[in-house]
Formats: structure tokens, C-alpha cells, sequence
């Protein structure tokens, strides 16, 4: 009989494990000719300093570069970037009149403001990592130019990183030819990534497949929202284009609603349910004509309503007018909140020990003389930063892979730099690193390696000689000092920050459910509350899957929380099956009131188990219980589509 394998603990899986996925192309292309170049520039003009700051602007502007529209690459870059540009002028100008004392406390506090912004979500997140990295810099390389000077250059590598991104069309666009442009390509596959996730859940109803075909249809809304709803010089869609885009992402909110019900039925559907949306994500692609669509069997109310939800999506293109996005913005209090909240608080409290106590470590050390000739001490305090972020993994992956991508890079830099001629080899390192960066962020040591490879070479077309072996021991440095922080106790609880997300998505949960109950013919706020409630969920269980993996000594504060989540996704999962009952008969029947008086008791349980208190705002489970019996006795007043 064979054994079962054992199972490697959570904390070193993750550590080894990686994402997967195609090669992207457009990004590699980009990364080649962003830091390379701009520092080439740099030497040519003899102002190789500026070339080195440019450099690294577009450099930690790579990193953010991910897949999706060009309209979101607007925020996604240029946000951080403007942090960065902040961050070298206050280090530049702190590092060259204040004392030890001073910066160390100056830097300390802009620790806990990058944290607690960071709280807010990813792109506030890689904003406080920039923040915080070039204030690093600014105050530990002594630039020979004026930090606005420098500044400036950093803010112009960047852009031109994300002009790179704003005027290079992609393969994708490249192959659908001239007659649909590169504008909207980002956009047009996000949608179309909608449909083919909506026909995957159906394909998967009444499997046990089916609950991660609905995440990844969450997944896929998001992206299109977020796809969508990026930066504009105009209050609304400016161009046909666009206004048919609206309208094809609104035209898929009701499929997914009905498909959500199918699955949450927990029985098979027809085959041929999937065939219409997968017909819909291909015109979308296209920018073609839907052609004719299948029409599924009409005997429950989620077919009828896929079947309804399929007529309005032919209208839709057809018009290719209308269509709302249906997010809910959150306004400078909400912001507010969180970064005050017990998430912002707490992270921010890590952040700023981790990057003070590094600064401090560092500047003794460079005080006394161990980092030999070179006067620099900023690396420490930079890789803190990189190591402290939660968003990046569990505090032990990050570390363990810190360590060895550094290691790694910093061998295989000293090797390449023993025989390339300088500094046009350095340069072309530089440009072969740049191209690298959008493969290697699978996985973060992957990724270390070759940001080490990159910066090392950098500083040494900068003038400063070779100094991988000081950096690979600066780097097993601030790892241990991050994983003491990592450890300390926080005032108030702990684990706030997987707390308060949790807080929020039930929140969403039971405001979602008192609007279906209470409102049941109002789709377009239902919509909109939908989206907020999965998006919500979503962000939840991604903390709790990374504090999963955590140390044992760490994990246990998030003990029970997981099943809370799961509870919570199973409310909404049924409240949606709800919406389209009552819109098809007016009523709930008995199946759907017993399964959400069935919840509401597993959520209290699982909620005590986990130390949770009920939620803080919004609707509870016990003021909904009132609406429930109500719309059990509702009479059908409805009108319906036969």
C-alpha cells in the first residue's frame, strides 16, 4: 500500500511554489527598452548620475507593469511614481541636513505614513513601497545634483516607462489588424474574459468544480471594472468604441447573476447554456456581430433568467449604447478610515520599525566604517522595505526568498561584471534585466535576483566599485530585522489587518442581502452592491490564504477566519440566487429562506470560533431575519419574460 506523500508545511510551499502563465511579450519589449536605454542616454551626455536615477525610476516602474488596459496602467504607474519623485526629494534633503538622529526619526514616520497607506489596497501599496525605497535612496546615495534636479529624472523614467505602455501596441492588438486599433485592446479582453468565465461556471454547475469557476469569474469582473474605470479626462465614455465596451461589460453583469444561481442550484445544466456567452466573448474579441445565440431551456427561473440576460446582451451589442460600470467609488473619509483602521495602524507600526530600525543599523554601520570605501548605507533600509510587505507573500516566503534571490543575483552579477567590457556590457545588463523583470515576478526570489543584478550594475556604471558580497550581507541583515518586527506584538489585536478586510466583505454581505430582500425589483444598485460584496470577499481571502502560511506563531492569530470567509461566500453565493428567484416568482420559497437561516447560524458559530464580534456596520443576520420571512410571503407581482 502506498504512503501518502507529506504534505510540506503552508510557509515553505508558498515559499516554492510560483505563478504560472503565458510569457508577456509587450512587457519584456518594454522592459528592454526602458532602464537600459535611458541610462545609455545618461552616459552619452556625460550626466551618468541622472542616467542612473532615470534608470531606476523606470526600473521600479517595471515592476508594477502588469497585464491589463491601458487606461489602469495610468494609476498603476503613475501613482507610485509621483510617490517616488516625494520620496528622493525628502531622503535627498533630509540626508544632507539633518543629522543621524534626526533622519533616522524622519524616516521612521514616513515608515508608518507608507504603511498605513499602504493598507488601502495594491496601488497604495506599491505607492508606499516607492515612497519609502527612494527616500532610502535620496538620503543614502549623495546624488551630486539638487534633489529636485533628481527627482525630476526619476519622474521622467517612469514616464517614459508608461509612455512605453500608452503608445506600443501589444501582439494581441497587432494581430486583430488596424480595423479595431491597439486603444482599447487591454479592455476589449478583459470583457471578453467576462463571458468565457460566465460559460466556464456554467459548464461547471452541478460539479465540484464549480466553486472555483465562480471565483474566477469574480476575478475576471474585477478585472474588467478595473480594466474600465481608469482615469479619464471626461466624465464619461468619449468614443463609440468605448460606450460599446460600457455596454458589453454591463450586458454581462445579469449572466453572471443567472449563472451564479445555476451553480449555486448544485445541478447540471444543458451544455448548450455555455455556448451563448462563449459566442459573446468571441464578437467581443472581435468586434464583430453576436450572430445567433442559443437559447437554453426555460424551466427554472436562473435559465429563464440566462435566457432573458441573453437577449439583453444581443441588444446591447447591437445598440452599443449605455451601460453603467457599476462600482462604488470610495470617497476621502472611506480612505481615511482604512488607513486609520486596525489594518493601516498595524501595518503601519511594522513598516515603521522595520525601516527605522534598518535605517538606524545602517547608519551606524556606516559610521563605523564596515561598508569598507563606499560611503552608501541605503540598501538595508530598501530591502526592508521590500520584505515587510504582506502583499508580496507570508513574512518567512519573502525572507527566505530575499535572501536567496540576492545571493543568487548578486554571484551571477559578480561573475557577468569580471568580464564585460564597461559600461557598454554593464549598460546591455541593465537592458537584459529590464526585459527580464515582467517573467522573473512570478516568484518573488526570481524577481530579487534580478532587480540585484540590475541595481549592482547600475551603481557601478555610477562610479561606485563592486560590492555584491556587502549586499548580500546588508540583505541577511534586514531580513532578521523584519522577521523580529514581523514577530513583536502591535497594540490592539492581532492580525488586524485580515480582520478589518474580513469586517468589510460581511459588511458588503449583509448590505447586499437587505437590498435584495427589501428591493427586489432595483437591479442596478443590486448590481452594484454584487460586485462590491464578491470584490470584497475576494480581497479578504487573499490576506487570509497569505496569513495561512505564515509561521505557526503567526497563523494562529488568524485561526477560524478562512471558514468564516467561506460562510460568507456561500451568503452571497445564495443571496444571488435569491435576486433572480424573486425577480422570475416574486417570493422566496423555502429552500432558499432555510438555507440563509441555515447560514446565518453556521456564520455566528464560526464567527465566535474565530473571536470575531458581529459586524460594525451595515445589516446583521439578525435584523435581516425579519425581511426574509417577509419576502417568503410575498405575492408574485413580477412581470416575467416566458
Amino acid at each position: 500500500m502506498n504512503r501518502p506523500a507529506p504534505r510540506l508545511p503552508p510557509w515553505i510551499a508558498h515559499a516554492l511554489s510560483a505563478q504560472r502563465g503565458p510569457v508577456p511579450w509587450s512587457a519584456v519589449v518594454r522592459g528592454a527598452l526602458a532602464a537600459g536605454p535611458l541610462l545609455l542616454a545618461g552616459v552619452l551626455a556625460g550626466r551618468t548620475s541622472l542616467g542612473v536615477v532615470a534608470a531606476l525610476g523606470a526600473m521600479l516602474a517595471g515592476v508594477n507593469d502588469r497585464p491589463g488596459s491601458r487606461r489602469a496602467s495610468v494609476g498603476r504607474l503613475g501613482l507610485p511614481a509621483l510617490a517616488g519623485a516625494a520620496g528622493l526629494l525628502a531622503g535627498s534633503y533630509a540626508g544632507r541636513h539633518t543629522g543621524a538622529v534626526t533622519l533616522t526619526l524622519l524616516l521612521t514616520l514616513l515608515g508608518l505614513l507608507g504603511g498605513a497607506v499602504s493598507a488601502v489596497g495594491p496601488v497604495a501599496s506599491a505607492v508606499g513601497t516607492q515612497l519609502l525605497v527612494t527616500s532610502a535612496l535620496g538620503a543614502g546615495m549623495m546624488l551630486p545634483e539638487p534633489g529636485w534636479e533628481s527627482a525630476l529624472l526619476y519622474l521622467a523614467g517612469a514616464g517614459w516607462l508608461l509612455g512605453l505602455r500608452l503608445l506600443l501596441p501589444t501582439p494581441s492588438s497587432a494581430a486583430r489588424g488596424a480595423r479595431l486599433g491597439y486603444r482599447f485592446d487591454g479592455e476589449r479582453a478583459a470583457v471578453a474574459g467576462v463571458y468565457e468565465a460566465v460559460a466556464a461556471l456554467l459548464d461547471a454547475a452541478g460539479t465540484p468544480g464549480a466553486t472555483a469557476r465562480r471565483a474566477a469569474l469574480t476575478a475576471a469582473l474585477d478585472q474588467a471594472q478595473d480594466a474600465l474605470a481608469g482615469p479619464r479626462l471626461r466624465r464619461h465614455a468619449g468614443s463609440a468604441a468605448e460606450r460599446r465596451l460600457h455596454a458589453q461589460y454591463a450586458a454581462a453583469l445579469p449572466l453572471a447573476e443567472a449563472a451564479t444561481a445555476l451553480a449555486w442550484a448544485e445541478r447540471p445544466v444543458p451544455a448548450r447554456a455555455g455556448e451563448g456567452p462563449r459566442r459573446l466573448a468571441v464578437a467581443v474579441r472581435a468586434g464583430a456581430p453576436t450572430g445567433p445565440l442559443p437559447a437554453p431551456a426555460r424551466t427554472v427561473p436562473a435559465l429563464r433568467a440566462l435566457d432573458d440576460a441573453l437577449l439583453r446582451a444581443a441588444e446591447a451589442f447591437d445598440s452599443g449604447e449605455g451601460g453603467r460600470l457599476h462600482t462604488r467609488r470610495r470617497g476621502a473619509r472611506a480612505l481615511l478610515r482604512i488607513v486609520l483602521g486596525a489594518g493601516g495602524r498595524e501595518y503601519g507600526f511594522r513598516v515603521a520599525a522595520s525601516f527605522g530600525a534598518s535605517a538606524a543599523l545602517a547608519q551606524a554601520l556606516h559610521r563605523t566604517g564596515w561598508y569598507g570605501p563606499h560611503p552608501h548605507w541605503y540598501w538595508l533600509p530598501a530591502t526592508a522595505v521590500f520584505l515587510v510587505k504582506p502583499d508580496l507573500g507570508p513574512l518567512v516566503s519573502r525572507v527566505l526568498s530575499r535572501a536567496a534571490g540576492t545571493v543568487l543575483g548578486a554571484l551571477v552579477f559578480a561573475g557577468v561584471a569580471a568580464v564585460v567590457p564597461r559600461p557598454g556590457g554593464l549598460i546591455a545588463v541593465v537592458a537584459l534585466c529590464g526585459a527580464l523583470i515582467p517573467v522573473a515576478a512570478r516568484h518573488f526570489a526570481a524577481l530579487t535576483a534580478v532587480i540585484t543584478a540590475l541595481v549592482l550594475a547600475l551603481l557601478m556604471v555610477g562610479g561606485e566599485p563592486g560590492a555584491s558580497w556587502n549586499r548580500i550581507g546588508e540583505t541577511l541583515l534586514a531580513c532578521a530585522l523584519v522577521l523580529i518586527a514581523g514577530h513583536l506584538p502591535v497594540p490592539g489585536e492581532r492580525a488586524g489587518g485580515v480582520r478589518a478586510r474580513l469586517t468589510v466583505a460581511a459588511d458588503a454581505a449583509y448590505t447586499y442581502l437587505a437590498h435584495v430582500l427589501d428591493e427586489p425589483g432595483e437591479r442596478a444598485r443590486r448590481w452594484t452592491l454584487r460586485r462590491d460584496a464578491y470584490r470584497t470577499l475576494a480581497e479578504a481571502q487573499a490576506a487570509i490564504g497569505r496569513a495561512a502560511a505564515e509561521l505557526p506563531a503567526l497563523a494562529r492569530h488568524t485561526e477560524g477566519t478562512a471558514e468564516v470567509a467561506a460562510t460568507l461566500e456561500r451568503l452571497v453565493d445564495t443571496t444571488t440566487a435569491c435576486a433572480v428567484h424573486l425577480d422570475d416568482t416574486g417570493s422566496l420559497d423555502v429552500r432558499h429562506r432555510e438555507r440563509l437561516e441555515q447560514l446565518f447560524t453556521e456564520l455566528a458559530a464560526r464567527r465566535r470560533r474565530a473571536g470575531l464580534g458581529t459586524a460594525d456596520g451595515g445589516r446583521t443576520p439578525e435584523g435581516l431575519s425579519g425581511a426574509i420571512s417577509r419576502a417568503g410571503r410575498k405575492e408574485t407581482g413580477v412581470t416575467q419574460i416566458r
